[in-house]
């Protein structure tokens, strides 16, 4: 009896310590940089090295990406938590997402860290994501520390690229005091920095004591009334929705009742249910924490992005956080195709809609709204990654859907239609400089620069509407034969540019049901590009190819050869196929016009046209021609 008293008893004493954190010790971090510099590796350098794992833990690159789009990608998608300890600091590390379409996250993230850990390629130099990110840091009165990364490369110039970031700074408007910034080179990936070049360093621990040294602690008291703003989303299936933030001031505690500012003003009252923080790459849940800490909380399901939690009866809100307003929509609709439920599991628009509902409990940049009068939805986002990344993750989730083509969002601005713009910078070889400019030319770009790259490359900086941007990716990859780079953000909106031409070619749409032959689709390489492959399954109205010319072609892509008595000279000669082009969900989006789909099953993508029906097509197709020089007769004769 006495031995299970004593037992239960060192059980609640452990369990009441494992909250105590030194409140006077914590830093908040965030890794910001552009698309593949290196940040998720640079988060995985400080884990291993700050012992978050056991010595005979078998390890992984990225170790902070989730899911296996992210790790297929080698990409971040969402913002993610971490917290190492360094001698008697506790240093909370956000690993935040390097793509445009991502940016409002880090909008949200930066408003919760001391400083951030910018990130540059000793190589490329800053890129635009840079100086976005670099922008929201200087104007949220943070000072930077700059990591030249990669200096490993064979084309390093680090000092150069310290030089380009020191005029970005200047640029952007830097204070004295934020143009004096701390300079750390090193390999994210070899895991070391040191603080000049020809140092010798093995391990992070520069950067590591550049951060306590430079960085002051998080200040506060504990005595003070709770302020804490919601900055991240996340979901569990057994507790609901769940608000991260940073708590601002004061102590917050698991039962704790507290009241909920919104972004309009409007206070309700909730109980915390559970309280976590972080401790390596695991949420640890606490009775308490204290200012300074990122802490998850649960227990009110209509938290979002921008509410300020406070002491029951205390309203003290903190400024409201915008949500960036989504760019492109498509739109989700049900699958009505003949090969509709063949390996999907989920197909009615009631699961469309249960999963978009869901998707929206994180995702707050989305937008959903029911399309009246048909089956489906249209979902806003920030840009195609950000909804083709939705899209897949439904498709291996189980669920079929049609989409169709990506269309951007206008906006009316001071009485003036206006589209959003995009700031692309190319880098291509010389001679297919001209051709790029051309397309972008035809595209209503506008040439902002063109200067010398690197040895053979020219560096051509363009203002393009996002409209001109839709299926630009894989022509550019075609005019430059793979050769060219292309970086796009977006920038801001600008008066509409009137009428952008689509894709030039046509295609080939199969006017039979069946399974295709060999010997057809031989017969038809001469009018076209395949996307299909022999022993495929079409049915009417499927895109089988892409045509040589304008217009699309009905073809029969089923049709075998007619077996006969005759002898013939050519009868046995072996048909040799290119291979087909195959799509990825992103070029799909890319490639497909107004009047075609994309058919998504977990098993296939295929491309189709909007109406199956031949005969329904050309009706449509005759009415909008009719309408259309109808239009120019009476406009011709008003002149």
């Amino acid at each position: 009896m006495i031995n299970n008293w004593l037992f239960g008893y060192f059980i609640i004493l452990s369990c009441s310590r494992k909250k105590v954190i030194s409140v006077d010790k914590i830093i908040n971090i965030a890794v910001v940089a552009h698309v593949d510099a290196g940040k998720s590796t640079l988060v995985d350098g400080l884990l291993r090295q700050s012992g978050v794992f056991r010595e005979n833990e078998e390890l992984i690159d990225c170790v902070m990406d989730s899911g296996d789009l992210e790790k297929e990608r080698g990409i971040t998608i969402t913002a993610k938590n971490c917290a190492v300890k360094y001698k008697d600091y506790k240093i909370n590390i956000v690993d935040t997402p390097g793509h445009a379409d991502f940016s409002s996250e880090i909008e949200r993230i930066i408003k919760t860290v001391d400083t951030v850990i910018l990130l540059v390629d000793s190589a490329e130099g800053p890129m635009p994501q840079t100086r976005f990110v670099l922008k929201e840091a200087l104007k949220n009165n943070l000072k930077p520390i700059l990591f030249i990364n990669k200096i490993d490369k064979k084309d390093a110039r680090s000092l150069e690229v310290v030089d380009m970031t020191f005029n970005l700074f200047m640029d952007l408007g830097a204070t004295d005091e934020q143009l004096d910034f701390k300079i750390l080179y090193g390999s994210a990936k070899s895991g070391y920095a040191k603080y000049n070049l020809e140092d010798e360093s093995s391990d992070l621990t520069p950067l590591f004591e550049t951060i306590i040294n430079n960085v002051e602690p998080f200040k506060g008291s504990e005595k003070d009334n709770l302020q804490m703003q919601i900055s991240q989303l996340a979901y569990d299936d057994y507790i609901g929705r769940l608000g991260i933030g940073r708590v601002n001031k004061g102590a917050i505690s698991a039962g704790q009742n507290v009241s909920l500012i919104d972004n309009s003003g409007k206070v309700s009252n909730f109980r915390i249910s559970k309280l976590f923080i972080n401790e390596g790459i695991k949420k640890i849940e606490v009775t308490t924490a204290y200012y300074g800490d990122i802490v998850t909380v649960a227990g009110c399901n209509t938290v979002s992005i921008g509410d300020t939690i406070c002491e029951s009866g205390v309203i003290d809100p903190l400024p409201p956080i915008i949500i960036d307003e989504p760019t492109l929509s498509m739109n989700f609709l049900v699958n009505d195709s003949p090969f509709a439920g063949k390996s999907g599991k989920f197909l009615t628009s009631r699961h469309l809609k249960e999963r978009l509902e869901r998707e929206l409990e994180t995702n707050v940049g989305l937008k959903v709204e029911k399309i009246p009068d048909q089956e489906g939805y249209k979902v806003s986002g920030r840009g195609e990654l950000h909804l083709s990344i939705l899209l897949e993750n439904m498709r291996r989730e189980g669920y079929e859907l049609s989409v169709s083509k990506p269309e951007v969002i206008t906006k009316e601005i001071d009485g003036v239609k206006c589209e959003p713009f995009e700031n692309v910078i190319i880098n291509v070889p010389n001679e297919y400089s001209g051709t790029v400019i051309n397309s972008l030319n035809e595209r209503k770009g506008t040439l902002q620069s063109v200067e010398n790259g690197d040895v053979g490359y020219t560096k051509i900086v363009y203002l393009v509407p996002t409209r001109g941007l839709i299926g630009y990716r894989g022509s550019f990859i075609t005019e430059t034969k793979g050769e060219g780079i292309m970086v796009r953000s977006f920038d801001s909106y600008k008066p509409y540019v009137g009428e952008i031409s689509g894709r030039k070619n046509g295609v080939l749409v199969s006017m039979e049901n069946g399974t295709t032959f060999g010997y057809s689709l031989f017969n038809l390489t001469n009018r076209g590009t395949m996307i299909v492959d022999p022993s495929t399954e079409v049915y009417v109205g499927m895109i089988v190819g892409i045509c040589n010319k304008e217009g699309d072609l009905n073809v029969n892509p089923c049709k075998n050869k007619d077996l006969t008595n005759t002898r013939s000279a050519h009868a046995d000669e072996a048909i040799t196929l290119n291979k087909a082009k195959k799509f990825t969900l992103e070029e799909a989006l890319e490639f497909i016009s107004d009047d075609e789909y994309i058919e998504i099953t977990p098993d296939e993508i295929r491309l189709r046209k909007k109406y199956l029906d031949p005969k329904e097509r050309f009706r449509r197709n005759a009415h909008n021609n009719w309408a259309f020089f109808y239009w120019i007769k009476q406009y011709n004769m008003i002149k």
